[in-house]
């Protein structure tokens, strides 16, 4: 995507991890943020601390690599045509305010693309902007789409009240990815026609797809979460637990061969997937974990997988950065912290490999406004009188300090 220019009006995940994803590519991202503290991800917990004091949250830190940021108070008539200045001259304008907040600042869709109708203008909210939703106008996280998507009564223990955030921000990280392949279905349109148009993703409507399992087993038949009849379960082993799925019969003998247990395979308790999974509890857990009682984790997945049956660990997240596969994919990057701390700040790699794109190396996240005149300067031709004058009426954060370095 190198020559893709991207201006990005964000703050915490959902859209910050597109973009993120689209930098990884190649693009050009130009963040905008409001003066003083930036945008709303550097406020997270837990945080480190930048050259000048400010905190700056992992919400931020893992979703902002290889951007330059500049800081616009877009409440001032003078940021706000900075901010439609820079609209003018990117391929892809997105936001992800709450629905119609951009519309209402003068940066909607009608408007960047009256002054730039080859731009791709992209949306990341709650419940979407295009369309009538009782939902319009409310905030969402990830974890309220994806309860509303249903995905935390999928494996929910009846009288136990629900997870959240089981997966982390899916809700956020998931709706990111929908919102790229958007971005790139709608390049390769204005490839062929010229014209650039508008991408609307939901949060809400990306849980759902990605709830897929849910729905359809709903629809045939298998309603207040039930769930397909396989063995599709975490056993334990000796240091910890593994996953074992196993749906078809070639895969049942093989696995009943391979823990001893050849009884299994003439078992009229034991015919089929329905009749695994109902003997999941009495008969195939016991049998499984008193095989795998003295392996290891790694152990007994070695020999799963050697059987031709599917299977894995159950990892931390100390397992995952040790992981000799994680190591040869670089799917863990650093980034040094510059408050004195040795450990580096650790986040995830790109899970995109080209064949014919070489993997860039990480920038570090910027600083709030720390482009800021670089910005002016080279994409909108301003020389450092003007830039002060702006400054003076409030259109931009304060300039960056000698001390703001690293």
């Amino acid at each position: 995507m190198d020559g893709i220019r991207v201006l990005a009006i964000e703050q915490m995940q959902a859209l910050p991890y597109a973009t993120q994803l689209l930098a990884r590519l190649g693009a050009e991202v130009i963040k905008v943020e409001p003066p003083g503290p930036g945008e709303t991800g550097r406020g997270s917990l837990p945080a480190m601390t930048d050259p000048e004091g400010r905190k700056v949250g992992i919400t931020f830190l893992r979703n902002n690599l290889g951007k330059r940021s500049i800081t616009v108070d877009l409440r001032t008539p003078e940021g706000l045509a900075i901010v439609r200045e820079l609209a003018e001259k990117a391929d892809i304008v997105c936001e992800n305010f709450k629905a119609g907040v951009a519309g209402r600042l003068g940066l909607g869709y009608e408007e960047v693309a009256k002054i730039n109708p080859r731009a791709v203008y992209l949306s990341v909210s709650g419940f979407g902007n295009t369309t009538e939703t009782p939902y319009a106008g409310r905030p969402a996280y990830a974890p309220v789409a994806e309860g509303m998507a249903g995905l935390y009564e999928f494996k929910r223990t009846p009288g136990v009240a629900p997870a959240v955030s089981p997966l982390g921000a899916l809700g956020a990280t998931g709706s990111a990815l929908f919102a790229v392949i958007g971005v790139l279905a709608a390049l390769r349109h204005r490839d062929l026609t010229g014209e650039g148009q508008y991408v609307d993703i939901s949060m809400y409507d990306a849980m759902v797809a990605l709830n897929d399992t849910g729905i359809s087993y709903w629809s045939m038949g298998l309603k207040d979460g039930g769930l397909a009849p396989l063995i599709n379960h975490a056993f334990a082993a000796r240091d910890g637990y593994v996953i074992v799925q196993c749906g078809r019969p070639h895969m049942f003998r093989r696995l009943a061969e391979l823990i001893g247990r050849p009884e299994w395979i003439e078992d009229p308790r034991l015919a089929g997937p329905q009749d695994w999974f109902n003997r999941i509890e009495d008969v195939i857990r016991p049998g499984i974990e008193a095989w795998a009682a003295d392996r290891t984790r790694f152990e007994a997945c070695a020999a799963l997988s050697a059987a031709g049956v599917a299977s894995g660990p159950v990892h931390n997240a100390g397992d995952v950065i040790a992981d000799e596969h994680i190591k040869n994919r670089n799917m863990v990057v650093a980034m040094e912290r510059t408050d004195g701390v040795p450990d580096p700040v650790l986040l995830p790699g790109n899970p995109v490999k080209l064949s014919k794109v070489a993997e860039g190396g990480e920038t570090r996240v910027p600083w709030p406004g720390e482009h800021t005149e670089e910005i002016l300067r080279d994409e909108l031709g301003l020389d450092a009188d003007r830039i002060a004058e702006l400054r003076a009426a409030g259109a931009l954060g304060p300039p960056r300090s000698s001390t703001d370095a690293g």
